[in-house]
């Protein structure tokens, strides 16, 4: 008797395991697309928005360019 209700356990364990690591991995999606939809809006509203850094390639030419403007 014993072995029957095992039997019946353990598949009832994994279904409800994997129920639950998917809505684990649902709810950290739909708050990942949140937050990054948050972070647009308050771009948009800032008018502010990521804002790069000169690669090397730019910064060479920017110095490139005032040493021979200022020769």
């Amino acid at each position: 008797m014993e072995g029957i209700g095992m039997q019946m356990v353990v598949p009832v364990v994994g279904i409800v395991a994997v129920a639950a690591a998917t809505f684990y991995a649902v709810s950290f999606s739909e708050i990942r697309e949140k937050s990054f939809r948050e972070l647009d809006d308050k771009e948009d509203e800032d008018g502010v928005g990521f804002q790069n850094t000169m690669s090397s390639r730019e910064r060479r030419a920017r110095r490139k360019a005032s040493k021979k403007s200022n020769s």
